[in-house]
Parts: C-alpha cells; structure tokens; sequence
C-alpha cells in the first residue's frame, strides 16, 4: 500500500460540482492499494500517517503529530500511485489492487485512522474526483507499507 501525505492548511474533494469531503488543518493522503495487500498493511499505514511527527512544535521543530495537533484527515483512493512508467511513455497499473478488494482495504484504512481517534473525511471510490489542497510547508512525505521507498 503506497501513500502521498500533504501536510495542509486546508483540502477538499469534489465529485460532479458537489463537495464530499474537506478538512482544515490536518494531512491530505492519496492512497494507493497494491495487489498484495492486506489488512495488515492498511493498518500499519493508518497507524504510521496518524503519528508521523510532521508538525511544528513551539520551536518550529517537526515534532507533533495529528493526533498531538488535534488534526483531520482526508483519504482520498488513488490507484494511479501503482502506475508503473519504467518502460513506455503509458502507465501500467498491474501491481495495482483490482477495484472490489482496493476499495475493501482503502476502507479498512479509513476506518483504522477513526478508531485512532482521528477525524477522517473521505473522497469517492472509483469516480474522478477534483482534490483541491493548501500544502503547509510545504510538507510531502512518501510512503510504502512495504518498505521500497
């Protein structure tokens, strides 16, 4: 499972002109569902993006994390983080989960990231989506529940 975290000042998602989802402060996650996933990494991702300590203390040091800042979260599902462009000039997607079982774990991710205590807003599944961001830093952190990167 592969994500993109934005620290941000704000961030929404809009589907056909109606807004399903905004936060303020808090992290913007594209999340990326591998077909070797499972629950497993859905949670470690959860429990990892939840206490990354990417937000300033008193002293401008990273050092707090969502949970110390008392931030939201908004998971937007992104399969194209599993586009593999190493050969060509198109993506493949072969590495990426097939819709039914993504959709399964991006909402095992959402609801882990609840039960962490975190207020979590979400996109639409499998439906083009407008994301529209205020990167606070700006901060951009990568990561892969598999360790590549």
């Amino acid at each position: 499972m592969r994500a993109v975290v934005q620290r941000v000042s704000e961030a929404s998602v809009t589907v056909a002109e109606t807004k399903v989802g905004a936060v303020s402060q808090g992290l913007l996650v594209l999340l990326g569902v591998g077909k070797d996933d499972t629950v497993a990494d859905a949670n470690y991702l959860a429990e990892k993006i939840v206490n990354l300590r990417i937000f300033e203390d008193d002293d401008e040091k990273m050092n707090l994390s969502l949970l110390d800042v008392g931030g939201q979260l908004l998971a937007v599902s992104q399969f194209t983080l599993y586009g593999d462009v190493r050969k060509g000039r198109r993506p493949g997607f072969d590495q990426a989960a097939a819709p039914k079982e993504a959709e399964a774990l991006y909402e095992v991710f959402v609801k882990r990231c609840a039960e962490l205590g975190v207020a979590v807003e979400t996109g639409q599944f499998q439906t083009h989506m407008m994301v529209a961001l205020v990167n606070d830093g700006p901060v951009t952190i990568l990561l892969d529940s598999q360790k590549q990167f």
